[in-house]
Order: C-alpha cells, then structure tokens, then sequence
C-alpha cells in the first residue's frame, strides 16, 4: 500500500468525544496523518483543552468546542458550529457516547441510562452523520464513521450488554443504510470495538480480566490506537471501494 495513501494532508476532519479514550486516539492519529482536526468534549473542558495544546505543538491546526449532544437542538448547534469553525468538513466520525459503566453514569437506573444512550449514542449520530453526510454530498465527496460494538451482533448477557446491544446495533444498522442514501459520493462505514482497555477497562476486576483473556483470540485487550489505526484506514483513500460495513476491531473474538 502507497503510504501516501493514508495521508490525510489538506483534509479537515471532525471527531466527536474525543477527550479521552478511543476519541483522543483517533484525533491524535489523523493529526499525525496531516489533517486540521476539530475535537469536542461535553464535561471534559479541560482534557479537551489539553489535547487541542498537545496537537497544536505537532504542528497541526486544531480546534476545541464543548457541546452537549443529549439534545436535538444541541446536534444540531454543534455541527453548524463546527462547520463555521472548518469552512468545509471532509471527514466526520461520530465517536461521542454516553458511560454507563464507571462513575455517575454507573449509578443511573436502567430507564436512565438507556434514555441517554438513545439521546448521545444514537440519535446525535444520526443526525450528525445526515448533516455532514447532507453537505458531503452536495460537496461531491467525504467520509463518515460512526461507532458500534461488536458484541451487538450476537449479544451480551446483562444490563449493560442489553443496552450496548440495542443502541450500538440501531447505530450498526444505520450506518449501512445511510451509506445507500450518500452514495456513490460518501463512503460511511462503523467501528465495531471489542474488549477495549478504556478506562473501564483499566479498573475492571480479575474475573473480567480473565474473561477478556480467555475471548479474545489474540489474548490481549484491544488500545484505543488500535481502534486509531483502524479509523485512519478507513477514512484515507486506502479505503476507496470500502463503504456500508461494520468492521470489528476485537482480537479475533467471536462476534
């Protein structure tokens, strides 16, 4: 593969809740890449701050905006504001989402938490990738990703797999619909994670640690710049004929 093929030169990209995490990874990785990259946080204020410094020093143009994405309103806000900031988008990746598995979000009813998985994960993701798939298109071309589970393919056992399952697999079944809508000039393609070493991840105790171990063929947890790598192929030209899949990034797993 041409190297230059991954290059991201002159692109301008946006990359939903990208603070921490997965997020942070992929806005870092397609910075390296060349792009002018445009990151978002809701309550992380500062972290975002910190990574829009960490980019800037690279080099690379890199602009910060806090939103709240639990709304119809607030989506929509923010995309017309960070098309202000960019001028043109030509890449979107709706990675924001809702955590129900460690702190506040832990102690939210299930009633609660699946009302805000609705109102981040899967709605805002809709409506942001019509948005920017909408003015992609008009353009005559760009890139959206959106982010799924690979567990929702085949199912999770409790509270939080329930829940993963249904929104992550609306987001999945969405993603290959909308890819029919936007093409042949945008190519829309899911993140499909694993067992992810997030946060969560680095807190979970031993019997989840043994779980992971024992699932994944690959016998490691997954990184968020294994995710990065990822996300930077398929939103290159490297990735030209690929669009409406769900890609699992998950060591080998079963899904």
């Amino acid at each position: 593969m041409p190297q230059d093929s991954l290059s991201l030169e002159g692109r301008r990209v946006v990359v939903t809740g990208s603070s921490s995490g997965i997020g942070r990874a992929i806005a870092l990785q397609l910075a390296a890449a060349g792009a002018e990259v445009l990151i978002h946080a809701n309550r992380s204020v500062s972290a975002g701050e910190t990574l829009r410094e960490e980019i800037t020093a690279q080099g690379r143009r890199c602009a910060f905006l806090q939103a709240d994405l639990g709304t119809a309103e607030g989506a929509n806000s923010f995309f017309e504001a960070a098309l202000e900031a960019l001028g043109n988008i030509d890449i979107w990746i709706n990675n924001a989402g809702v955590d129900i598995l460690t702190g506040e979000g832990a102690k939210l009813s299930y009633e609660e938490k699946l009302e805000a998985l609705i109102a981040v994960d899967l709605r805002a993701s809709m409506l942001l990738a019509r948005r920017a798939g909408a003015a992609m298109k008009k353009r005559g071309g760009g890139v959206i990703l959106n982010m799924g589970w690979d567990q929702a393919a085949v199912g999770m056992e409790g509270e939080s797999g329930e829940l993963f399952g249904a929104i992550k697999g609306g987001v999945m079944a969405f993603t290959r619909s909308l890819a029919l809508s936007l093409a042949p000039e945008v190519r829309v393609n899911c993140l499909a994670p694993g067992w992810i070493r997030t946060s969560w991840g680095e807190e979970a105790p031993a019997e989840w640690q043994e779980r992971v171990l024992r699932e994944v063929p690959l016998e490691r947890w997954g990184t968020p710049e294994d995710i990065a790598a990822t996300a930077l192929f398929l939103v290159s030209d490297a990735a030209s004929f690929i669009s409406g899949q769900v890609v699992n990034i998950n060591g080998g797993a079963v899904s």
